[in-house]
């Protein structure tokens, strides 16, 4: 897939150098979801070279990529026709302003590129730098529609708990994970949060079909509860991503999109990590799930992190509510200064070209499958209580106790000490509390899922030894 040649060894290798970083970014680089206790000893590890699915840090230690760096770099590292379509632009027109009706190249084919791949009827884009962005941006183009409808009183997002939907004000929010807004502030009367879609922790002796059936009813209830016409859209990831790779029962997602419809509520969906490729499709919402949102967001992917870019793929009906003429003087007054950067939205077009030539997505619908069958195997260990995802989004849930399902406490780290036992094992994969989350660049092949699981292997031997020896377990 990626052939592009090796790069050549640079002075950022040597141990005098690599110990200059760290210092430098521990004094002076402020972290995003940085844990102060360990990051006041430990500092951080500095990657420095990535290539295909392998990155290196600045001592010169080789890791697979078993993060796709967060969920976004799905063609894989130093695609280097990437770096040259995104150095062409800049050198063309680096940047000019899109307000006021002015547009650029990039930015209008890239629109055009995402009504093609997308549900039919989503052919508008607005542009956002991220995923956060895209959310912030699509909360404020739903109450601008409503507006314009002559109802104001649907402001309310129905979210979920354990959801997450970034960290700018209202992104954050509309994210249900609570140890996210520990001493945050959050917009509480713009947002109600729903149950997670969990089956492996659904009540006792309850069916799927069954815990379909109450999380409906909960969204009913909720509504009839609140008042149908104070509610105006329901936002969902189609898998959830940070909050555990949770998969919701066959049909939800369905069913709660005919409640929407019913009840005059937008549906969004977050496919933010869903969408370009991680589960086998472009966009997930209606190949996978069946569904028809009124919304889509999407970023990571879309540019395989190769630059800042996230989109809102607003419906035709939508659209044509908020394209009406406000009046003299009056504009659709929401934006941001780098919507639609042609730096970026180049790379998204050759990001995409990449996809399309090389069949990444048909690499995902034939591997995906096998690395969910080797991940199974996992559940082996003691610790491991359930194995979960699709495709190429998949995670670890750790456990004290299988049959309980109880947790092991927070201060034996169980997900820290998988991910550092792996990573010891040249792998990165990501810990979240006590799970192990693994989002890997969309072109592992079947040999790089066996080599990823046989470290897996190893290190949750490894951690289930400690734990054991400093009796946790």
């Amino acid at each position: 897939m990626n052939t592009t040649p090796p790069r050549e060894t640079t002075d950022l290798d040597t141990p005098e150098r690599a110990q200059a970083l760290w210092q430098k970014d521990k004094d002076h680089f402020i972290h995003p979801f940085t844990d102060f206790s360990r990051f006041g000893t430990h500092g951080c590890d500095i990657i420095t070279e990535s290539e295909g699915i392998h990155v290196q840090d600045a001592q010169g230690n080789r890791f697979i990529d078993g993060i796709a760096g967060l969920w976004c770099v799905n063609v894989g590292h130093g695609r280097r026709e990437i770096g040259e379509a995104m150095a062409e632009q800049a050198t063309r027109m680096a940047y000019f302003s899109t307000f006021n009706n002015l547009s650029n190249v990039p930015a209008t084919l890239l629109a055009d590129k995402l009504a093609d791949l997308a549900p039919a009827h989503l052919n508008h884009v607005f542009y956002s730098c991220g995923g956060s962005a895209a959310n912030d941006a699509t909360v404020r183009l739903v109450h601008y529609y409503f507006n314009r409808l002559g109802k104001p009183s649907k402001k309310r997002i129905i979210s979920r708990n354990n959801a997450y939907h970034g960290t700018t004000y209202m992104a954050a929010s509309l994210t249900g994970i609570a140890s996210n807004n520990w001493d945050f502030d959050t917009l509480d009367h713009l947002v109600t949060y729903l149950s997670e879609a969990n089956c492996y922790r659904r009540p006792e002796g309850m069916s799927e079909s069954a815990y379909c059936d109450h999380l409906v009813q909960e969204f009913e209830d909720t509504i009839a509860r609140l008042g149908a016409d104070n509610i105006a859209a329901f936002i969902a990831e189609p898998i959830m991503g940070a909050g555990g790779v949770l998969v919701a029962p066959e049909g939800y997602l369905r069913r709660m999109q005919a409640v929407c419809r019913k009840h005059d509520i937008l549906l969004i969906a977050d496919e933010v990590v869903t969408a370009f490729g991680r589960l086998g499709h472009f966009f997930a919402s209606e190949a996978v799930f069946g569904v028809q949102p009124d919304i889509i967001n999407c970023a990571k992917g879309l540019s395989s992190g190769y630059a800042p870019l996230g989109a809102t793929l607003i419906s035709d009906d939508m659209y044509e509510v908020l394209s009406r003429p406000q009046g003299p003087g009056g504009v659709l007054s929401t934006g941001f200064t780098y919507s639609g950067h042609p730096v970026s939205c180049a790379a998204a077009l050759k990001n995409i070209e990449i996809m399309e030539r090389e069949r990444i997505c048909d690499n995902v619908l034939e591997v995906g499958p096998y690395l969910e069958e080797r991940l199974a195997t996992l559940s082996r260990h003691a610790t491991v209580g359930d194995v979960r995802g699709s495709h190429f989004m998949m995670c670890l849930e750790n456990v004290a106790d299988k049959t309980t399902r109880a947790l092991l406490p927070v201060e034996a780290r169980v997900g820290d000490r998988v991910a550092d036992e792996a990573q010891a094992r040249g792998l990165i994969i990501r810990p979240v509390g006590h799970l192990n989350i693994i989002s890997p660049p969309l072109i592992w092949t079947r040999e790089v899922v066996d080599q990823v699981v046989d470290i897996l292997d190893q290190a949750l031997s490894a951690t289930t030894d400690g734990l054991r020896a400093d009796g946790y377990l």
